[in-house]
């Protein structure tokens, strides 16, 4: 395996996660006895451009199928921020009804519909069924992956883009530079190709390991962005924190050779400071993995011995990574809970076979702990629990396990 951006061959491991399934293929009752399909998961580190990636690549289809189940509208945190995004958009670009918006892995079309509200023209390019959803509230969605392809489609039939969106997709599509090409001729001349992805910084930081399965195939960091879109004849020309996701960073970008922002300088000086490129930071980093994971194990099997009940709140993409790098499964969570509307009620989690089951469940049960497994937004999730009438104890599991009364 080589870098995705830069091409280099030398890639340094940084965290390995063994093998493990893919994180949003649930499984149904009957599938339950049957072998499952499990792939490597190593983080590694290009000593040349400083870029965070996998080390293999699984097959688009396999990990984005048509029945993928996640759609952004069931989570109030991305609603939130996509109604953010779209009006800091409208007006940092003056935005007029001709223009036209583009959102790349539009899903089921909740970013555009905060644009559509400012009366601009919308487009989605989304592969799964989620488009199906998004054609349905009015939003024009084309199934299928962005490619070359697509990209003359669109030229074709709607023009230039004044914006083109990419959150939580930019790291997940494979063969960045080309990808990043084609989003380049797709723009308007005047036109901005605005990205979100979760931050290297924010990983570090609050010790997100979880955030590490086979759908982000790239962390990004502003230098090697940098040198992403001078190979495809684009400048970074801002950029911002944002707390979406558990920390992302909001990217700028434009066609030719811009000015980068003193905001964006200022976040690359952060980087470096934070030791971002240096290899001695991702050592602790992969130590701190283990001793977190290890913590936890005990923790959850020291209850189980004492006979408590113990229930998952959330099951997202990022807890499954947490749940089969731990071996937490159905014999130590009884099971797992998801909002009313969740097309994974009724399933069970790939790897671990946790059966994830309406959140009146919690209610009505009232298990002695609850798993945090989205502990990203915990304290929003734990205030909403409490209010809805859970009186257990909530246990956060990162960055350091703790149970909270």
């Amino acid at each position: 395996m080589k870098c995705q951006i830069c091409g280099n061959k030398k890639l340094e491991s940084v965290l390995n996660l063994g093998h493990q399934p893919i994180v949003q293929a649930y499984l149904t009752k009957q599938q339950l006895g049957k072998p499952e399909m499990t792939y490597p998961l190593n983080l590694c580190r290009c000593a040349k451009c400083g870029l965070l990636q996998l080390d293999s690549i699984i097959a688009p289809e396999l990990v984005f199928p048509k029945n993928y189940p996640y759609r952004t509208g069931l989570t109030n945190m991305l609603i939130r921020n996509f109604r953010e995004l779209a009006g800091s958009v409208e007006k940092k670009y003056n935005l007029s009804k001709n223009d036209l918006i583009i959102d790349i892995g539009s899903n089921d079309g909740t970013l555009l519909q905060g644009f559509k509200e400012k009366g601009v023209r919308v487009l989605g390019i989304e592969p799964t069924d989620a488009a199906k959803d998004a054609n349905k509230r009015g939003i024009p969605t084309i199934q299928e992956y962005f490619t070359q392809s697509t990209a003359k489609k669109i030229l074709k039939k709607y023009g230039k883009a004044k914006i083109v969106t990419a959150t939580n997709t930019f790291a997940h599509i494979p063969n960045p530079v080309e990808l990043t090409k084609n989003i380049k001729n797709v723009l308007a001349p005047d036109g901005v190709f605005v990205s979100e992805s979760q931050y290297l910084m924010d990983i570090v930081e609050k010790f997100e390991f979880d955030t590490i399965y086979h759908e982000h195939l790239r962390f990004y960091s502003l230098k090697p962005l940098i040198k992403l879109f001078a190979l495809a004849g684009m400048s970074l020309i801002d950029a911002e924190r944002i707390s979406a996701a558990g920390g992302s960073i909001r990217v700028y970008a434009a066609a030719g050779k811009k000015k980068m922002s003193e905001r964006a300088k200022k976040l690359i000086r952060d980087e470096e400071r934070a030791g971002l490129y240096d290899p001695k930071n991702w050592a602790r980093f992969r130590t701190q993995a283990i001793s977190a994971k290890n913590n936890l194990l005990k923790l959850l099997i020291d209850l189980k011995q004492k006979r408590a009940k113990i229930a998952g709140i959330t099951s997202s993409a990022r807890s499954n990574t947490l749940l089969g790098f731990t071996k937490i499964d159905s014999r130590i969570l009884d099971y797992s809970v998801e909002k009313a509307g969740s097309p994974k009620i009724g399933l069970f989690t790939p790897g671990t076979h946790i059966p994830v089951l309406e959140e009146n469940k919690l209610f009505k049960d009232q298990p002695d702990y609850a798993l945090v497994l989205s502990w990203h937004i915990g304290e929003e999730l734990m205030k909403i629990l409490r209010k809805n009438g859970y009186k257990g104890k909530f246990i956060m599991p990162l960055p350091t396990p703790k149970i909270i009364k």
